[in-house]
């Protein structure tokens, strides 16, 4: 059975840094597109970032220049660099792939 499991979470004043991690087991499969879901207190899940297996990205506009999605394709892993967090940023991350979903990981961003 595929797992995605996140890693990374935490607390941070604004301005700082976390990096979140999202390793899959259960399979050999190299996903097709992985990627990193947000959902804040009262609001939508949405879409942070993503990257396909070639490679190409895509961000949110609120995170473009600020975050970073990176993946290990031999590793099933994926990554997300943030930096220059702002308290807006704080929610639960989701990792994704494929049709596949972590748990969450909770970032919260202080002021």
């Amino acid at each position: 059975q595929v797992q995605l499991v996140e890693s990374g979470g935490g607390l941070v004043q604004a301005g700082g840094s976390l990096r979140l991690s999202c390793a899959a087991s259960g399979t050999f499969f190299r996903f097709n597109t992985m990627g990193w879901y947000r959902q804040a207190p009262g609001k939508q899940r949405e879409l942070v970032a993503a990257i396909n297996s070639g490679g190409s990205t895509n961000y949110a506009d609120s995170v473009k220049g600020r975050f970073t999605i990176s993946r290990d394709n031999a590793k099933n892993t994926v990554y997300l660099q943030m930096n220059s967090l702002k308290p807006e940023d704080t929610a639960v991350y989701y990792c994704w792939a494929d049709t596949y979903w972590g748990k969450g990981t909770l970032v919260t961003v202080s002021s």
